[in-house]
């Protein structure tokens, strides 16, 4: 019998389906502990056992664990986040419980929490936009007022860039802060709501494995408001110089939050005074970028994270070096998804590594302004930056869909 490996929740962006693809080409019978194992339809496409647990409830985990390593043994544990990031925390503190190599849960607890987060980075010396704590609406006004406006609005606690806006004016500050405060948002905690410079700049993304900097990725976003991420290149077109300061600036965050075990990836802008750090997080980056690190470098962060968690040495080094890319296929418009086509021309095109849709027609869109909004994606990938580029716009612009916007009131 394969010993078991756990994953707490699941995800559903990719990265789910390929961990659990990872754990059977290493030998191991993964098992996902959720409190909805439905919602990870990859399951059940795979034949991969799922059991029903509060994972809310750490003493209901160690019971479950401790019931399949009876049955099984366990041979590693991780996880994915469901609303927040307090998943990984959890995660380490299994891994504690049953002496399994894992994140350590103080460091992930403190980096989870963005204001704890920001302050321990400061006491470093990190690079970072200014930034105060606000729990009610005077105190997000006063925090404005210090800082100068515009500043992002966002809670102190969460992932995706749920609840993020940029505020231009006191008008859209008193605007967010009311969604924020007003019901609107969903808090798994007390609110508090993190006021930050608007810092500007190119934004880059740093993968991280261990205590190395494996591979730096180049990120647009939609126009503001909001923050959504259109495109990823991997790698970054950065001088050596750039290259190098943003090496350094992603270890001090490591070494300044206790982050030297398993994954994390750090956010960054390219400022007028350089690299500064707008977010670190305890954590593979989101999919699609383990699958572009893998394209461009031919290394597999989801394997190699898998054999860190059993156990086993990692193999970080590069096999090769192309250029990868991403597009996200984003709605301009609030409505019903009429048709959304093209998705297997686009997937013809030499050098498309993937094409995927998250919605089926007749589907509502409602755009909510964080990655909730994607309609699909598309990967593309070739020995050069330029090549790629040219193939992801060919494959971009054979997809077509139509949204007819809600019936008004009067209509």
């Amino acid at each position: 019998m394969a010993r078991a490996f756990i994953l707490i929740e699941g995800n559903s962006g990719g990265n789910g389906l390929r961990y659990v693809q990872a754990a059977k080409r290493l030998g191991l019978h993964p098992i996902t502990l959720s409190n909805d194992p439905a919602q990870y339809d990859y399951l059940a496409a795979e034949r991969s056992e799922a059991i029903h647990v509060d994972t809310d409830n750490v003493d209901a985990l160690i019971r479950e664990c401790s019931r399949l390593r009876a049955a099984y043994g366990i041979a590693g544990i991780s996880g994915f986040a469901r609303v927040d990031e307090s998943c990984y925390a959890t995660v380490g503190k299994l891994c504690r419980h049953f002496n399994l190599p894992g994140p350590n849960p103080e460091s992930v607890e403190q980096c989870c929490d963005k204001f704890t987060q920001r302050q321990i980075l400061a006491e470093a010396g990190v690079p970072m936009p200014a930034f105060r704590l606000a729990a009610n609406a005077k105190a997000v006004e006063c925090a404005a007022a210090e800082i100068g406006l515009p500043v992002i609005l966002k809670p102190a606690v969460g992932s995706g860039s749920v609840g993020v806006r940029l505020c231009r004016n006191v008008d859209e500050l008193d605007e967010h802060t009311t969604y924020l405060l007003g019901g609107k948002h969903i808090w798994r905690s007390s609110p508090r709501i993190l006021v930050e410079e608007f810092a500007q700049g190119p934004f880059y993304c740093a993968s991280t494995m261990e205590n190395y900097v494996i591979a730096i990725a180049a990120a647009e976003l939609c126009p503001p408001p909001h923050f959504v991420f259109r495109e990823f290149t991997h790698p970054a077109p950065l001088t050596e110089d750039q290259y190098k300061r943003i090496v350094d600036v992603s270890m001090s965050c490591l070494q300044a939050l206790g982050l030297g075990w398993g994954p994390a990836n750090i956010d960054l802008l390219w400022t007028k005074r350089g690299p500064v750090v707008i977010e670190v997080n305890p954590r593979l980056a989101g999919a699609p970028d383990p699958q572009l690190i893998q394209l461009a470098y031919g290394v597999d962060l989801i394997t190699e994270h898998v054999k860190l968690v059993i156990g086993d040495k990692c193999d970080l080094r590069k096999k090769h070096s192309h250029a990868a890319a991403s597009r996200s296929l984003i709605p301009d418009r609030d409505g019903t998804l009429d048709r959304i086509e093209g998705g297997s021309q686009a997937a013809a095109v030499s050098g498309v590594a993937e094409v995927k849709f998250y919605v089926e027609p007749k589907t509502p869109i409602v755009r909510k302004g964080d990655y909730r909004d994607f309609l699909g994606r598309i990967i593309a990938a070739s020995p050069s930056l330029a090549q790629t580029e040219a193939v992801l716009q060919q494959a971009v612009d054979l997809i077509h869909w139509s949204i007819t916007p809600f019936p008004t009131s009067g209509e």
